[in-house]
Order: C-alpha cells, then sequence, then structure tokens
C-alpha cells in the first residue's frame, strides 16, 4: 500500500511537471518571437529551467508512485544539491550586492552612482567588454531613456526635479562633475574647466550612443541588480523552505519504497 508521503510526493511533482510544460511553452513562444539579444538569452534560460524540471518532476512522479526506489534516490540527490546551491547562491548574492549605493545630491530629485563603490566581483563583470556589450545591447533594447529624450520641453531646473532612476541616471544624462547644460533634450559643454572623469568623454547626445559606455552607467545597472536582488531574497528563502519540505516528504517516500520492497522479498 502507498503510504501517504508517497502520495503527497507524487501530487507535488504533478504540479511542478505542469509548470515545467508552461515554463517550456514559454520559452518556445519567445524562441519564435524573440529577436533582440536579451530575448535569446532569455529564451535558452527559459528552456533549460523548463527541461531540467520536466525530468525532475518524472523521476519523481515515477519514483514515489510506481515504487521505483532507485529513480526515486535520484530524484532526492538532485533535490539536495539544488537546496545546497540555493543556499550558496543567496549567501553569495547578499555578500556581493552589500556595498554600493547612490550618492544624494543637493536639489536634485535623482542620485549620482559611482562604479567604485560596488564590490570588485561586479567590478569585474561589468567591465569585461563581452559581457558590457550583451548589457548595453540590452538597456537600448529596453529604451530606458525614450521618455527622457522625447521631452524636449523642460529646462535644466525641470530635469533636477526629475525622479530618476539609478539606470536612468547612470545611462540617461552625464554626470554631474561634467558641468553640461541641458536645455532642449540635449546637453552641451558648459564653461567650467573640464573634468577627470573619463564618463565626460564618453557622453554623447546621439540616443544609440548617450551614456551606455559610461561607468556610471555600469554603476547604475549594479544598483539596479542590488535593488533586484533585495526583492528576490524574500522569494529566495520561500522557495528555499519549500525545498526543503519536499525534500523531507521524498526522503519518507523513498524510505517507504525500500520497505515496500524488503517486504515484497521476505514475503513474496
Amino acid at each position: 500500500m502507498v503510504k501517504c508521503s508517497n502520495s503527497l510526493i507524487g501530487i507535488l511533482n504533478v504540479f511542478s511537471l505542469i509548470l515545467s510544460v508552461v515554463i517550456l511553452g514559454g520559452g518556445i513562444w519567445l524562441s519564435k518571437h524573440g529577436s533582440t539579444e536579451c530575448e535569446s538569452f532569455f529564451q535558452k534560460a527559459t528552456i533549460a529551467v523548463g527541461v531540467f524540471l520536466l525530468l525532475v518532476s518524472v523521476a519523481g512522479v515515477i519514483g514515489a508512485c510506481c515504487g521505483v526506489s532507485w529513480l526515486l534516490w535520484l530524484y532526492l540527490v538532485v533535490m539536495f544539491l539544488l537546496i545546497i546551491l540555493l543556499f550558496c547562491f543567496a549567501i553569495f548574492g547578499f555578500v556581493v550586492t552589500n556595498k554600493g549605493a547612490g550618492e544624494a545630491l543637493s536639489g536634485k530629485g535623482y542620485k549620482e552612482y559611482r562604479l567604485g563603490d560596488y564590490s570588485n566581483w561586479l567590478q569585474k563583470r561589468v567591465n569585461d567588454n563581452k559581457n558590457w556589450a550583451k548589457i548595453r545591447s540590452c538597456l537600448q533594447d529596453s529604451k530606458i531613456c525614450q521618455h527622457l529624450l522625447e521631452d524636449k520641453s523642460a529646462d535644466e531646473q525641470a530635469f533636477d526635479r526629475r525622479k530618476l532612476s539609478s539606470l536612468e541616471s547612470g545611462c540617461c544624462k552625464p554626470s554631474i562633475d561634467c558641468g553640461f547644460t541641458y536645455a532642449n533634450g540635449n546637453w552641451t559643454a558648459g564653461t567650467a574647466p573640464p573634468s577627470d572623469n573619463p564618463d565626460c568623454k564618453a557622453w554623447n547626445n546621439d540616443p544609440a550612443r548617450l551614456c551606455y559606455s559610461c561607468q556610471s552607467c555600469k554603476a547604475g545597472f549594479l544598483d539596479n541588480i542590488k535593488s533586484l536582488w533585495k526583492r528576490m531574497a524574500v522569494l529566495i528563502v520561500v522557495v528555499w523552505v519549500i525545498l526543503v519540505i519536499i525534500y523531507s516528504v521524498g526522503c519518507c517516500a523513498f524510505r517507504n519504497n525500500r520497505e515496500s520492497n524488503a517486504w515484497k522479498h521476505r514475503y513474496p
């Protein structure tokens, strides 16, 4: 007789099996309709997650409901590795995103972001030309600066009162220490002595360039990652707890299978 834990692990994996089909469907849809590099990355990641979840779910369902102990054992090994990896990923994420914050400016509605304020590991990732080329392509495709470029009526005082996100502040305008002046949607060099900030030379009013090559844009991207990580932290903890519960139930199902098989061998 299949015990409660076997039934429960089977039901849980049926739900995850359905979820894997939905994820796979999303990945296939992206592969048919995606055209940008960002969409290409997400479609591959989505399909990979969907296939992995599908295989794990099938192993869990067959192992628990059909009493296949070796398949359930394999399922438990994978679940254990997932629990360990998710725990390590959470700790690593907190460590690398612990440093860095925007600098508040007097009379400004936005903050300034400096790449050197963030962890060395993150700095190395965005300073890699290959990595940043992909990130820059994603930022350009997202058109984060579009609404700022379209507003030609705002003067510099009105622009300074804007509540800009870290990406908008870092990528859509020059750094404040460059001394540029704003008018009719364009920034021009002022009369102040040139700053030694390399971002000042990297800035360009061309909508395709702006400050996407600036250190401030990289810092704004990292600050955005930090903010996203804080929001993801709660979800990660919830998923980790759920995995631990499923793993515990799976262990009970595995023990039930062994006891059932031992009983059949003893009393055929």
